[in-house]
């Protein structure tokens, strides 16, 4: 039986889906799937099964917006990512900020659709 994850799942609106795809597969230097579902357009991120995932998306009802809910991409070394959010159009919002008792690194960037997303590293 599967235990519960937090998140299942998550959704980054976009409003420009190419340009948004190029920004993330350029700072997480990975390739997003494009899938059709419905009226739904999705870069989905790469994950393995059963983990979570979740997708950059554009569709009826989606707006980007930095001052909603923050969603955390797990990568194995941040500074890497963050050395090129600005080459990819995005901004860092929150530099490198050590957390306490040597539990990772994190930071938060915008995206090039105006997105607030946090990126996570245990080193």
């Amino acid at each position: 039986m599967l235990q519960p994850s937090v998140p299942a799942w998550f959704e980054i609106p976009t409003t420009d889906f190419e340009r948004a795809v190029r920004f993330y597969e350029t700072v997480l230097d990975a390739r997003l799937a494009r899938e059709e579902m419905g009226p739904m357009t999705m870069g989905v991120f790469p994950h393995q099964k059963p983990g979570a995932s979740g997708a950059v998306v554009k569709a009826p009802g989606y707006a980007p917006n930095e001052s909603g809910t923050v969603v955390y991409l797990c990568l194995d070394d941040i500074r890497p990512a963050i050395s090129r959010v600005g080459t990819a159009g995005g901004k860092v919002l929150l530099p490198l900020t050590k957390l306490p008792d040597e539990q990772g690194v994190f930071a938060q960037i915008r995206d090039t659709e105006g997105n607030r997303v946090g990126l996570f590293s245990e080193r």
